[in-house]
């Protein structure tokens, strides 16, 4: 791996450090702190275009509207619990858009969303959980775009791994410890909510996948944008 891929796990390792320190070092309070660091280091990679080259201000303007569609289908779906398109966005914005794309499209989602659902310090890793899924759908763009098989492979993983990464802040909701017993029985009582999840992603992947897909390479081709991200 070239000094430059390995570039691109900085910013979602920065993000899983901050999040990870926020829980362990930081009262419970400072979780709108946190939640906005995550969010500026999430961004960092295309605030640092936006300074060098003026397309990234298109590129703004389409993250913008890829978190608020994927925000407004948390909220239409609010009613059936475990059943939301925000991992099926945030996962086709990376396979079209780039990793980093896909990163600050689901850790944004989290944020925005949570004004609505509410913001907690459980927001944070909500948000490196959404972000991560959509940075690791990025890097696998190629098998994703060109198998259905695997983009829906791809969606149940996604809903399993989701919930293992939000088990963690489960556990250390209790004191401040991790501890492994209790982490594995938070894992078991979730398991409901983690098949009903996977399933859901599943099915807005499949609806979702040839429209959106469509749409944002079609933006990609013709405006320019994200060129640097592929």
């Amino acid at each position: 791996m070239t000094c430059s891929s390995w570039k691109r796990f900085l910013v979602p390792a920065a993000v899983a450090a901050v999040v990870l320190a926020g829980a362990l070092l930081f009262p419970q309070q400072y979780y709108a702190w946190i939640s906005m660091a995550a969010a500026v280091i999430a961004c960092l990679p295309l605030l640092v275009r936006f300074e060098r080259r003026s397309p990234a201000a298109g590129e703004l303007t389409v993250l913008a509207v890829l978190v608020a569609i994927s925000s407004a289908g948390r909220f239409a779906f609010a009613w059936i619990p475990a059943f939301k398109p925000v991992t099926a966005v945030t996962v086709l914005s990376a396979m079209y858009l780039g990793p980093e794309s896909g990163f600050i499209v689901g850790a944004l989602s989290a944020l925005v969303s949570n004004f609505y659902f509410g913001q907690g310090p459980w927001t944070p890793f909500q948000m490196f959980a959404w972000g991560f899924l959509g940075f690791l759908a990025g890097l696998l763009s190629r098998p994703l775009q060109k198998s259905k098989a695997w983009l829906c492979l791809y969606g149940i993983w996604a809903g399993l791994l989701y919930s293992l990464i939000m088990d963690v802040w489960t556990t250390l909701w209790a004191d401040g410890t991790f501890v492994l017993g209790r982490y594995l029985a938070a894992c078991a009582s979730a398991l409901p909510f983690t098949v009903m999840y996977a399933a859901s992603n599943v099915v807005f992947l499949l609806i979702l996948g040839g429209p959106v897909g469509e749409k944002l390479q079609r933006i990609k081709e013709k405006y320019g944008l994200f060129q640097n991200q592929a």
